[in-house]
């Protein structure tokens, strides 16, 4: 457990002193703003609140922590607060796929899917560009059901190395997934498959908060500048509004804001109703699913499920480390030459946020321009979401990703988690990011080991 004073003004000023060069950015070393976490950086870095969270916004912070962590029961039960799991489901809880408010791995072969999920559709589309679910599974495979009722399915994943080199002769190798579904033992064949890994959750309150008008400005989805980056909005059809809007969050943009997200993982990854989603998604052709008892209408109230948005939105993003290397500043010099920084935007200002304060107009630096990118063939998942295609995906942000290893204990990256460390996710990329890619693996050993030392250090 590492302990850091919280006197921003001070370390800012350290900073600007000891880093010399225009590298060292005023705010920079507060990714989050007056929100960051100046405390831990150890592995309970993502677990904290906001820094300046509002007295009366804690104890509602502390119980969405409870209900975000502990596991949800089958319905009937004693424990009625957390009784309704299922009837399938892919974890008991949130924090079983988010472990530690951080990020999933992927399952070895052989492995059940503990942290990563399939979703899947078949041909055809609503209106607003989301993909027909399947009638015997829905829209998403869950490995795991009630003791009522058998598993909707079993996943398997298998891995294919694939060999290349850098400029400097030096080889490298790369794990190409592919997955497999299985209902009663027979292989299902009918269905795009697209998998995705759990995300840390940090921060995601400030991401709600940039301005629609600063993604409309970043964006450029007929590249008119002529730069090879085509970035756009993913407009999406938002439950919990009953709106059109702006998508934020996912690994695809498919979910507008933090309420969107989490009654979403609340309702497909447990199985759990809400006030967003107040009845169960099982298939059209799954009829013992539709018989089970249900905990509750919904199955989390209102009042507890606005505290698991409220735990969501407030969670902080921590303080930058070893800024003041000269490896880390020679790295961050070369993200920006070789284009990481197109998609990969470094800084955003917050709007006025009224419901929660401690998120307005703040200078923030996740990394990210939430915008969809084409990102090649090589990561193509062939299903698309509402306006993404099979071969687009949303810029993750990067702030926090260096703790990913002692928060999480591994290096696994991407939206299904094939890179096993960051240099793999970087060669990964294609599409827009391909000339971005080639440059990397144009650089030196000392070059490449500076970069990734900057990303680490975010």
């Amino acid at each position: 457990m590492q302990f850091l004073l919280p006197n921003k003004k001070y370390l800012t000023l350290f900073l600007l002193s000891s880093a010399c060069g225009y590298q060292a950015e005023e705010g920079e070393l507060f990714p989050g703003g007056d929100t960051t976490n100046t405390f831990l950086l150890g592995p309970n870095a993502f677990i904290l609140p906001a820094e300046n969270i509002l007295e009366e916004h804690e104890p509602s912070f502390y119980t969405g922590n409870s209900f975000f962590n502990q596991a949800w029961v089958e319905a009937p039960a004693s424990t009625q607060k957390r009784d309704g799991l299922g009837p399938f489901f892919n974890a008991r809880s949130c924090a079983s796929c988010h472990f530690k408010d951080g990020r999933g791995a992927p399952p070895e072969e052989g492995e059940k899917f503990l942290s990563l999920l399939l979703k899947v559709g078949i041909d055809g589309a609503d209106e607003y560009g989301k993909p027909n679910p399947s009638p015997t599974f829905g829209g998403q495979i869950q490995t795991f059901s009630i003791l009522a009722i058998n598993d909707e399915a079993e996943a398997d994943v298998s891995y294919t190395q694939i060999t290349g080199e850098y400029g400097d002769g030096t080889t490298y190798s790369l794990l190409k997934p592919t997955y497999s579904i299985k209902q009663n033992d027979v292989v299902v064949s009918s269905l795009y498959v697209s998998p995705r890994i759990a995300p840390a959750v940090i921060g995601m309150g400030l991401l709600e908060s940039i301005p629609l008008e600063r993604l409309e400005e970043l964006a450029d989805p007929n590249d008119q500048d002529g730069d090879g980056i085509s970035g756009k909005i993913n407009w999406v059809w938002s439950d919990s509004t009953q709106s059109l809007d702006v998508g934020r969050f996912g690994w695809k943009a498919e979910s507008n804001n933090v309420e969107q997200q989490v009654s979403a993982a609340f309702i497909h990854d447990m199985g759990i109703t809400n006030p967003v989603f107040p009845e169960n998604t099982c298939a059209t052709e799954q009829i013992s699913c539709q018989e089970q008892p249900s905990g509750g209408e919904p199955e989390i109230e209102q009042l507890l499920f606005d505290k698991v948005v409220l735990y969501t939105s407030l969670l902080a993003v921590p303080m930058r480390r070893n800024m003041e290397d000269p490896h880390v500043i020679r790295g961050k010099r070369l993200f920006r030459e070789i284009g990481c920084d197109q998609c990969h935007t470094p800084t955003h200002m917050t709007g006025t946020e009224t419901t929660f304060s401690e998120l307005s107009e703040q200078k923030i630096w996740p990394y990210t321009d939430l915008l969809l990118h084409d990102m090649g063939e090589g990561l193509e998942d062939g299903l698309r979401g509402f306006e993404a295609t099979g071969t687009e995906w949303r810029t993750p942000p990067l702030w926090g990703i260096g703790l990913v290893e002692k928060v999480n204990r591994h290096t696994r990256f991407l939206h299904d988690g094939r890179a096993r460390n960051l240099a793999e996710a970087i060669l990964w990329h294609g599409g827009e990011a391909e000339n971005s890619k080639e440059l990397f693996q144009e650089l030196d050993l000392e070059d490449r080991e500076a970069l990734l030392s900057f990303v680490r250090s975010l």
